[in-house]
C-alpha cells in the first residue's frame, strides 16, 4: 500500500521554487503598490506606476545593474516564471470580470451603432497601415524564413490591437467607468479584443499550417456560440447556482460560486482554443445581470483584485522589455516610426469611427485615447510570433515596447479628453447602482 501511495504521488513544488515564488511576489506586491502611489501623486492612474516596475525590474535596468541579483529573482527558468504567471493570470481574469458586471447593456445597446463604427476604425485603421508598414520594413527585421506577407500582417494585427484588462483597469482607477463614455470605451475595447484574438488565430495558421476556409468558420462559429450559450444558458444556471451559495450563515459561499463560475468561464473559452479573457468578460456580464445580489456577490472579490492580484499581474507585464535591443540605429529607428503609427493610427481610427457613429467631439477624443492601450494582448501576439519564427528578438522587443507606451500614453491623453466633460444624471445613477461591484 504504502509503496502504491508512493510510486502515485504527486512530487511537491521544490523548496527553492517556492521560496523564488514567495519573495518574486513581495517584491512585485511592493514595487507595484509604491510606484502606483507615485503615478497618484502626479496626476495619473496606479496603472501607469504599475505598468513600469517591469521595465524598471526587468533586463533592461535590473538586469544590467545588478545581474546577479536580477538572476536570483527572476531565473530563466520556465517552470518558474509558470508559477508566477498563473498568479498573476489569475489576477487579470477575475479583473475582467469585474469590469464586466459594470457595463450597462441598456446603454451599449443604444450606442450600438457608435461602439461598432468605433471599434471598426480603430482596427481598420491601424491594421493597414501596420501591413503597409511591415511590407516596407527593412529585412533584417525579419526572422530567417519568415514570410513578408505573415511577417505584415503580424505587425498590422500588433499596431491595431487594444486591450481589454488594461483599459479597464485604467477606467477604473480614473472613475471613469460608469460614466457614458468609460461604457462605449469598454465596449469598443470588448469588441475590438475579440478580432484581435481571431486575427491571430488566422495568422498563427498562416505561419504554420496556412489558412483554409475551415479555420476560419469554426473560429467564427466558436464564438457564436460562446455569445449564444452566455446570453440563452449561463445566465439562468448562474442564478440558480448563487442562489444555491449564498445563505445567511455562510456569506462566503456567494463568493466561492462566483470565482468558481468565472473560472468555468474561462475554462470553457479557453478549451476553445479561444482567449479565456473573453469567457470571464462575458461572465462579468452575465452575473451583473443579474441585479445586486449577483453584483453585490462578485463586489467582494474587487477589493483583493483591485490591490493586490491585478496589480501583481501589470507589474509583471514588462519584464519581457529589454531596451539595449534599441541600441541598434535600426531597431530604433523602427521602434520610433511603429510607435507613431501605432499611436496616431489607433486615435484616428477611435475618434473617426465614434464621430461616425454621431458621438461628440469630446467622446471622439476620449475613445481614440482610451482605445491606445495594447498592454497584454500585444504581448501575447509578439511571444506567439517570436515562437513561430516570424519576429526576430529586435521585432520582439519593438512590438513589446509599443504595448507597455502605449499603455502608459493612454491614461494621460483620456483624462485630457474628459477634463471638460460633467456627470450626467444617468451617470451618477449608474456609479450608484453598481457601486457594490
Amino acid at each position: 500500500m504504502t509503496t502504491a501511495l508512493a510510486a502515485g504521488a504527486v512530487p511537491a513544488i521544490g523548496h527553492h521554487h517556492l521560496l523564488l515564488l514567495f519573495a518574486q511576489v513581495c517584491v512585485f506586491l511592493t514595487a507595484a503598490m509604491v510606484l502606483g502611489r507615485v503615478a497618484a501623486r502626479l496626476g495619473l492612474p496606479a496603472v501607469v506606476g504599475e505598468l513600469s516596475v517591469g521595465v524598471l525590474l526587468g533586463p533592461s535596468m535590473f538586469g544590467n545593474l545588478l545581474p546577479g541579483l536580477s538572476d536570483w529573482l527572476l531565473p530563466p527558468d520556465a517552470d518558474q516564471r509558470h508559477l508566477l504567471g498563473a498568479v498573476a493570470q489569475l489576477g487579470v481574469l477575475l479583473l475582467v470580470a469585474v469590469t464586466g458586471a459594470h457595463i450597462d447593456l441598456g446603454l451599449l445597446r443604444r450606442q450600438g451603432r457608435a461602439v461598432g463604427l468605433a471599434s471598426a476604425g480603430s482596427v481598420l485603421l491601424p491594421l493597414a497601415l501596420g501591413v503597409c508598414l511591415g511590407l516596407l520594413t527593412p529585412g533584417s527585421l525579419m526572422a530567417p524564413g519568415a514570410e513578408r506577407a505573415t511577417f505584415a500582417l503580424f505587425i498590422g494585427i500588433a499596431l491595431a490591437v487594444s486591450a481589454l484588462p488594461v483599459i479597464a483597469k485604467t477606467l477604473l482607477d480614473m472613475n471613469l467607468l460608469h460614466r457614458n463614455v468609460g461604457q462605449l470605451i469598454i465596449g469598443a475595447a470588448a469588441v475590438s479584443d475579440i478580432v484581435g484574438w481571431l486575427l491571430l488565430s488566422l495568422v498563427s495558421a498562416m505561419a504554420t499550417v496556412g489558412v483554409h476556409i475551415g479555420l476560419v468558420a469554426k473560429s467564427i462559429g466558436y464564438l457564436i456560440a460562446v455569445l449564444a450559450f452566455a446570453l440563452l444558458v449561463a445566465r439562468p444556471v448562474a442564478a440558480r447556482v448563487l442562489r444555491y451559495a449564498a445563505q445567511p450563515s455562510r456569506p462566503e459561499g456567494a463568493t466561492a460560486a462566483v470565482v468558481a463560475i468565472i473560472m468555468a468561464s474561462a475554462a470553457a473559452t479557453h478549451a476553445l482554443d479561444m482567449e479565456p479573457i473573453l469567457g470571464t468578460f462575458l461572465c462579468g456580464i452575465v452575473i451583473g445581470s443579474l441585479g445586486p445580489a449577483g453584483r453585490a456577490a462578485l463586489g467582494t472579490l474587487r477589493p483583493f483584485v483591485m490591490a493586490v492580484l491585478a496589480p501583481l499581474f501589470f507589474a509583471t507585464a514588462g519584464l519581457q522589455v529589454d531596451l539595449t535591443a534599441l541600441a541598434r540605429p535600426e531597431v530604433l529607428a523602427a521602434a520610433v516610426v511603429a510607435l507613431t503609427v501605432a499611436t496616431l493610427a489607433k486615435f484616428a481610427g477611435g475618434y473617426l469611427g465614434a464621430r461616425a457613429g454621431r458621438l461628440g467631439h469630446a467622446e471622439g477624443m476620449a475613445i481614440g485615447a482610451g482605445l491606445n492601450a495594447r498592454g497584454v494582448m500585444e504581448i501575447v501576439l509578439a511571444t506567439v510570433g517570436l515562437q513561430l519564427g516570424v519576429l526576430t528578438n529586435a521585432t520582439y522587443t519593438v512590438i513589446i515596447l509599443i504595448a507597455v507606451v502605449t499603455s502608459v500614453m493612454a491614461p494621460p491623453m483620456l483624462r485630457r479628453a474628459t477634463r471638460h466633460m460633467p456627470n450626467t444624471a444617468a451617470e451618477t445613477e449608474r456609479e450608484k447602482e453598481f457601486s457594490t461591484v
